[in-house]
């Protein structure tokens, strides 16, 4: 996790949300009175977003306190305490949206990849996000789907290598296409092709990709795309990565983790994660 990344997001959302300050605390609560709050989960989740929310808290107030009781990744039960926040009630306040939109979005985001973890239900094979995240947010966003147990895709376009068929057809065809990036990438990139049909699939095997990935294809076809790798008559063609995506949801995920893929992608685990239920219980006397 990149620290100036994230203190640039942090201080974006507080650009938007807080701007020159918060108006109706500062003309409603005395400027030396304090507050402490507990964070608390309202709902089943798996924990993300903490190092957004110290961010935030430190970035209204550095003398305002932070204290985790629980870490990113861990599944927690309703009523269970996430921390506690104490400092100046202005500061607290004026922090309190942003910290729980960071926190409520990125749990949301690993809470739903642990589902989708728990539905393929095979230790074999990664669940993966993809590109599809909220702009601004993808550094977080990937973090919360590794703290749900899932893993990351390419984070951006420029750390890996995925031909798709626009690229194919303006290449002129796949083995074109894989020839000229294999010539000029740096050899520490993979190079990943997407496939829609079975005639696509022994087109890319025969242009030796790291990687292939089988967009939109049922269960069925794929299980004869894994034995078509598997069984190829070039044995280094044999190890090549497989990735199924396209269309996979909660009900489907678990046929295709049994067809011998190696990789899901789903993109709902950033662009469709719904927020958790999370609370801020006050304490204004404290102090």
């Amino acid at each position: 996790m990149n620290p100036f990344s994230v203190s640039d997001i942090v201080r974006l959302a507080l650009e938007e949300d807080l701007g020159p300050g918060d108006i109706t605390s500062r003309l409603t609560i005395p400027y030396k009175r304090r507050g402490r709050a507990s964070l608390v989960a309202r709902g089943d989740l798996v924990l993300s977003g903490l190092t957004a929310a110290v961010e935030t808290l430190h970035q209204v107030d550095p003398t305002a306190v932070f204290t985790p009781l629980a870490a990113d990744g861990d599944r927690l039960r309703p009523g269970a305490e996430i921390a506690r926040v104490e400092g100046p009630a202005q500061s607290l306040l004026a922090s309190e949206r942003v910290t729980l939109n960071f926190l409520m979005h990125m749990s949301g985001v690993a809470t739903l990849t642990a589902k989708y973890v728990a539905a393929a239900n095979n230790p074999r094979v990664s669940v993966i996000d993809t590109r599809k995240t909220t702009p601004g947010l993808r550094l977080l966003e990937k973090a919360a789907v590794r703290h749900g147990g899932g893993r990351n895709h390419r984070f951006a376009l420029y750390d890996g290598i995925l031909i798709k068929d626009n690229h194919i057809a303006a290449a002129g065809s796949i083995a074109g296409a894989v020839e000229q990036a294999r010539r000029q990438a740096p050899h520490t990139l993979k190079i990943e092709v997407e496939v829609e049909t079975l005639e696509q699939l022994r087109e890319a095997l025969a242009a030796r990709p790291d990687m292939i990935m089988l967009d939109n294809i049922g269960p069925e076809i794929l299980r004869e795309g894994v034995r078509l790798t598997r069984e190829h008559p070039d044995p280094t063609v044999r190890g090549t990565i497989l990735e199924a995506s396209g269309g996979i949801n909660l009900q489907t995920i678990g046929a295709v983790a049994q067809t011998g893929v190696d990789m899901i992608s789903v993109g709902a685990l950033t662009h469709s994660a719904p927020s958790v239920d999370l609370g801020l219980d006050w304490d204004f006397n404290a102090g």
